[in-house]
């Protein structure tokens, strides 16, 4: 199959207040071409907006009506990041029909993985149809409901991605793919045509969260406080024998699933170091369950930004550790980069999940398709 031009977007759970715009060429297999990306600011304070969503989603929990305040912020975001769209390939010299698809992931405010006789619920905010309206371009959207339904995890979906990305360095089974965002996740390949992949529990989530509850920011600016505070290492070892570290994949987390409480009773900086020094441990739980041990992390997502992450990982995880930069990965756009590709792949009628990602019974495509008016489509 040619490839073909896709435009991803992602907007993470840790609401920074960046829109991740990327593109890349490709067949839905392959990268033939990394294209433009940048992080685009919201232009309004959507941001606001989007943390009333996620306060009520937590109160929500899939019982009732929906919160009436997802309708409002789900127009007020669909518009921001098809302005943003609109803005990105203005500069990147692209029009609507050198686009084959924009994948929109949207703002994910709930997900609730699922259990034993109940499958798991998921709720992004993102109108595709609205998108695809405003833009003149297919737009994929609502990735992970479909997979949900079929009783899968609907997470992670970066897996084929990753996967893409490691097999273009020609990386062995020694290698993992690790992305910190709010929650982290890994991706491990042997090489052949089965991959792995879980979340490995809270990333960057409740660091911010315990810095935000101290009134000292957003986040652990260069890891500053936890580099600065010493780890409780009996509260460390309390939290690492929690039973979903040990409970086995495929699995998935909800962003508010561990939260700052953690560290509760602590100072500012020994709650940043113990919290940091958690983050590193699941990923260490996490690499002790794939097939065969990975010895190197590729750390893609804003935690490889941290330095005190970065530090912890060798000790707590027992791997080496580099940035993404380091293999040549651009790392803040990797997630925007897998929902063009995963875009393309839902065009293609091509997998999204697999049973050893999301856990659904066997590979299986995804994501609703609002296409292009039809005054934009091509001759």
């Amino acid at each position: 199959m040619k490839p073909v031009w896709a435009i991803g977007l992602m907007t993470g759970t840790v609401l920074d207040g960046m829109i991740d715009v990327a593109s890349i060429r490709t067949d839905g297999e392959n990268v033939a071409e990394f294209g433009h990306w940048k992080l685009a600011p919201y232009k309004t304070d959507i941001r606001a907006l989007l943390a009333a969503a996620v306060e009520a989603a937590l109160a929500w929990r899939f019982e009732g009506p929906e919160p009436a305040i997802f309708a409002e912020a789900e127009a007020a975001l669909t518009r921001a990041q098809s302005e943003a769209v609109a803005d990105f390939m203005a500069e990147a010299g692209l029009t609507p029909s050198d686009v084959a698809a924009v994948g929109f992931h949207g703002q994910t405010v709930l997900h609730r993985a699922p259990e034993p006789g109940r499958h798991g619920d998921t709720r992004q905010l993102g109108d595709g149809r609205l998108m695809a309206d405003r833009l003149g371009v297919d737009v994929v959207y609502d990735f992970r409901t479909a997979d949900m339904r079929a009783g899968g995890h609907g997470a992670p979906l970066s897996a084929s991605y990753h996967v893409a990305l490691l097999r273009g360095i020609n990386a062995g089974p020694e290698t993992a793919a690790l992305n910190l965002g709010g929650v982290g996740n890994i991706t491990w390949w042997a090489g052949g045509e089965e991959f792995h992949a879980f979340d490995t529990g809270p990333a960057n989530g409740p660091i911010n969260d315990w810095i935000m509850r101290h009134g000292k920011g957003e986040m652990d600016v260069d890891g500053a406080l936890a580099l600065s505070g010493t780890v409780d290492e009996e509260r460390l070892a309390r939290l690492l024998d929690h039973p979903y570290l040990t409970a086995p994949y495929p699995k998935s987390l909800d962003r508010y699933d561990f939260t700052a409480d953690m560290a509760e009773g602590l100072s500012l900086a020994d709650g940043a170091a113990t919290l940091t020094a958690f983050t590193a441990g699941t990923v260490g739980r996490s690499l002790d369950q794939l097939p065969q041990r990975p010895t190197k992390l590729i750390v893609c997502g804003g935690g490889r930004k941290n330095p005190a992450i970065m530090a912890a990982l060798p000790k707590r995880a027992g791997a080496e550790v580099v940035p993404a930069e380091a293999v040549g990965f651009r790392g803040d756009a990797v997630e925007a980069e897998c929902f063009a590709y995963l875009a393309v792949r839902a065009l293609r009628g091509m997998p999204l999940s697999f049973p050893l990602t999301t856990g659904v019974a066997g590979p299986m495509t995804g994501g609703q398709i609002a296409t292009r008016p039809a005054s934009a489509r091509r001759a």
